[in-house]
């Protein structure tokens, strides 16, 4: 279960990012080029509404597989404020462990970066 839950924690992390970025550049069309039209900000915003809602619906349900403590989790949520740093968190969970589950080494899970152990000679 736990795999499955950091996929899909991974693909809302980067949709959330790039939602994100795509609304800071149809803002930027709009507010600083001044080109005709919205700059698509309608659209997007709205897609990114709807992507920054399903990352914290995601996030809350993925903690408890996942093994994440409350602080874990509490950065998660606050990583969905700042642009892109959804996919900074998305990241260091990843490079930390965070997302391979509390059961990764009896049970599989992502566990790209495990620490191996050392064998005392």
């Amino acid at each position: 279960m736990s795999s499955k839950a950091a996929y899909t924690f991974r693909v809302a992390a980067v949709a959330e990012a790039l939602s994100w970025a795509g609304l800071l550049v149809g803002m930027f069309l709009k507010y600083v080029v001044h080109s005709s039209g919205e700059g698509g900000v309608p659209v997007l915003g709205m897609v990114h509404g709807v992507v920054f809602v399903l990352y914290v619906v995601i996030s809350l349900s993925v903690a408890k597989p996942l093994g994440w403590r409350p602080k874990t989790l509490v950065l998660a949520l606050l990583a969905s404020i700042p642009p892109l740093f959804t996919w900074l968190f998305e990241k260091w969970a990843l490079r930390n462990g965070k997302l391979d589950g509390p059961q990764r080494l009896s049970h599989g899970g992502v566990a790209l970066f495990q620490a191996k152990e050392t064998v005392a000679a």
